[in-house]
């Protein structure tokens, strides 16, 4: 398990909005681990986690005008099958934990990236360390 930056993005929801952030990520060689975009009638927030949390930052501020936070999710490894999710989100749960988002993103293999931000962040890495 990992703790990692994500990059929240508030977007104007209108076409190559998106495209114009993912180019301006590529174009300086900044790789999407996993993604997530919900939409509202004005802006599109996309979450990200990528492997230059940092370069993103100055560089996002500078391609998109639009609002951006940066916070801290944990990053699981766990098997690509049924109940994996469902033995998280229990075991959290259960321990009073609660799970403010989650996404995920498919690393081959069998292996699953699950992004999860928790109410307590701390608490969840220690309930989840092994699984």
């Amino acid at each position: 398990m990992k703790v990692r930056k994500e990059i929240t993005v508030a977007l104007e929801n209108k076409p190559g909005a998106l495209g114009h952030l993912c180019c301006c990520l590529a174009d300086r060689k900044i790789n999407i681990l996993a993604v997530s975009v919900h939409e509202s009638a004005e802006v599109g927030i996309v979450r990200m986690v990528l492997d230059k949390p940092a370069a993103a930052v100055k560089l996002i501020s500078q391609c998109c005008p639009m609002t951006m936070n940066v916070c801290e999710v944990l990053e699981l490894s766990a098997p690509n099958k049924p109940g994996v999710l469902a033995r998280i989100a229990s075991k959290l749960g259960k321990r009073k934990v609660n799970i403010e988002y989650i996404y995920g993103s498919v690393r081959g293999k069998g292996r699953a990236a699950i992004i999860l931000k928790a109410s307590n962040a701390k608490k969840a890495q220690r309930l989840l360390r092994g699984m």
